[in-house]
C-alpha cells in the first residue's frame, strides 16, 4: 500500500507501484507508470509518457516528462524513461524526446542535483553524478560513471565518455573521452581521470593500459587518423583500450582538446 498524501493530484490513468510516497501537491499525469517505493516529496510534478522505475528519490519542485523545448516538437508521443535508484533532486528538469525513435532516458543509480536540465533525446547512463546547474542540451549522451561539475554546458549532440571527471563551469562543444578529466571555456582535457579511476577499483595496471591510448591521442602530437592507426597496432589491448578507441573512432563532433 502506498503512502499518497490526499492534497496529491494523481490521475486515474496513472500507474502507482507498492510502497510509494507521494508528499503533499504532487500532480501526475495519466500516462505515467511508477514502479515500488518511489519517494516523491512535496510539490513534484511527473506527466507525459514517463516510466520511472524503482527506489527513486525525487526532490521538490522536480518536474519530469513535460513536451520537449525543440522546435521541431509538433505534438506527437513521445516519451521519457528512468531508472531505479537515483536521486532527483530540487528543480531538476526532465523532457520527454522529440519523437518515438529515440527515448530521453535516465539510467540507474544517478545523481542529478539541484537545477538539472536534461533536454529531449538525451542519455543518461548510470552512476553518473551530474552537479548543480549543468544544462545537458538534445540528444547529449552522458556515460556510465561520468561526473559531471556545476553550472556546465553541454552543447547538443555532445557524448561525454564513461568514468570521465568534467570539472565545474565548463563549456562543453565537443565529445569527451573517457577516463579523461578537464575543465574550462573553452574544455580543455588535462589528463587521465587516474583518481577517480583508482577509487572506482580500477589497477594500476589498467590505468597504465589506459593510459598508453591516452597519450596516442594527447601527447605525442599526432592527429586523429594517426593516433587510431596506432592504437590499433598496439597487440592485446585490453577492454578499457578497447573502449577508449572505439569511442574515438565513433565520435562525430570530434574530440574535446
Amino acid at each position: 500500500m502506498s503512502n499518497i498524501h490526499p492534497t496529491a493530484i494523481i490521475h486515474p490513468g496513472a500507474q502507482i507501484g507498492k510502497d510509494c510516497t507521494i508528499g503533499p501537491h504532487c500532480v501526475i499525469g495519466s500516462q505515467v507508470k511508477m514502479g515500488d517505493r518511489n519517494e516523491l516529496a512535496p510539490f513534484v510534478i511527473i506527466d507525459g509518457d514517463t516510466t520511472i522505475g524503482d527506489d527513486n528519490r525525487i526532490f521538490s519542485f522536480a518536474v519530469l516528462g513535460t513536451e520537449p523545448q525543440d522546435l521541431k516538437f509538433s505534438g506527437e508521443p513521445t516519451r521519457l524513461r528512468v531508472g531505479s535508484r537515483n536521486r532527483i533532486r530540487e528543480f531538476v528538469t526532465l523532457n520527454t524526446s522529440t519523437d518515438m525513435q529515440e527515448d530521453t532516458v535516465v539510467g540507474d543509480d544517478n545523481l542529478l542535483m539541484e537545477y538539472v536540465h536534461v533536454a529531449h533525446n538525451c542519455r543518461v547512463g548510470n552512476g553518473c553524478v551530474i552537479a548543480n546547474v549543468v544544462q545537458l542540451a538534445g540528444h547529449v549522451v552522458v556515460y556510465d560513471h561520468a561526473i559531471i561539475g556545476g553550472a556546465t554546458g553541454v552543447h547538443q549532440f555532445v557524448h561525454i565518455g564513461t568514468h570521465s571527471f568534467v570539472g565545474g563551469a565548463s563549456a562543453i562543444k565537443k565529445d569527451i573521452a573517457p577516463y579523461t578529466r578537464g575543465q574550462g571555456n573553452p574544455y580543455r582535457t588535462v589528463g587521465l581521470n587516474s583518481v577517480g579511476l583508482m577509487r572506482k577499483g580500477y589497477s594500476s595496471e589498467t590505468v597504465e593500459a589506459i593510459k598508453q591510448i591516452y597519450n596516442l591521442f594527447y601527447r605525442k602530437g599526432l592527429n586523429t587518423t594517426q593516433a587510431l592507426a596506432a592504437a590499433d597496432a598496439i597487440p592485446d589491448l585490453v577492454p578499457e583500450q578497447r573502449n577508449f578507441i572505439e569511442f574515438v573512432r565513433n565520435s562525430d563532433r570530434g574530440l574535446s582538446t
